[in-house]
């Protein structure tokens, strides 16, 4: 299984502190030793990185992490979307993959960080008081946009780690981050005749795999309204992430 090379510092850390305590319990007897094992390996698996692969059709949006789908919510306008949305919350548990990927072939219109606080993911209010960072991308004609990816950190995460930068092309399931220990991500999606949500509430998730939702093909005059539409407030709202 690959490992996620944003995640050594943190499995080295752990190599040199809980070999030191096992090998000093190993003098007292044998048998402590095993809870520092079973830790060390679940840092391990904490990072892996695997290899998502599957064929799409026009119109799907996958998954941008794995987790639980703990939220979905309609809303009639959107500040960012411009108009009527639907966003799906997942949570990430401290036993999930914490790679995140994008939904949609699309490039990165804008990218805003934004310093918070850190209640449970799981908590409804996360996704606007939590620290987190937004991704608006704009998805490759036909498909509608734009569409939102959110990091949000959770109550043990403390750092959002995002590789992708304003302008940057990225493929439907490529990789662009993570969330260290415990998070939520969001995928906020224009809500439009035909739109179509293909999970539910409780629902497990892979991300690059699971298929969120298929959005009708646009028309070309479509798209250029859509554009007019969002354009101002995308420009009015964009602040480039750093990864923390």
């Amino acid at each position: 299984m690959p490992i996620a090379r944003e995640g050594l510092r943190e499995i080295v850390l752990s190599t040199l502190v809980l070999g030191a305590l096992s090998l000093g319990c190993s003098y007292i007897a044998w048998p402590l030793v095993l809870p520092f094992v079973v830790l060390w390996i679940w840092v391990i698996a904490f990072f892996r990185d695997p290899k998502r692969l599957r064929s799409y059709a026009p119109g799907d949006l996958c998954a941008p992490a794995d987790g639980t789908v703990t939220e979905i919510t309609a809303f009639d306008d959107d500040e960012y979307i411009g108009g009527p949305a639907v966003r799906i919350g997942i949570f990430l548990s401290l036993f999930n993959v914490h790679i995140n990927r994008c939904p949609c072939h699309s490039h990165i219109r804008s990218m805003a960080y934004q310093k918070g606080e850190f209640l449970d993911a799981r908590h409804p209010e996360s996704g606007q008081r939590n620290e987190s960072n937004m991704l608006v991308l704009d998805p490759e004609a036909p498909l509608p946009g734009p569409v939102i990816v959110r990091q949000v950190a959770g109550l043990v995460a403390r750092r959002i780690i995002c590789h992708a930068q304003v302008n940057d092309h990225m493929a439907i399931g490529q990789r662009f981050g993570l969330i260290k220990f415990g998070s939520r991500t969001e995928l906020i999606i224009p809500r439009r005749e035909g739109t179509q949500i293909l999970v539910s509430v409780g629902q497990t998730v892979k991300g690059g795999l699971t298929i969120m939702a298929t959005q009708p093909i646009a028309r070309p005059g479509d798209l250029d309204l859509e554009n007019k539409k969002t354009g101002a407030k995308s420009t009015q709202s964009e602040r480039v992430a750093t990864n923390q």
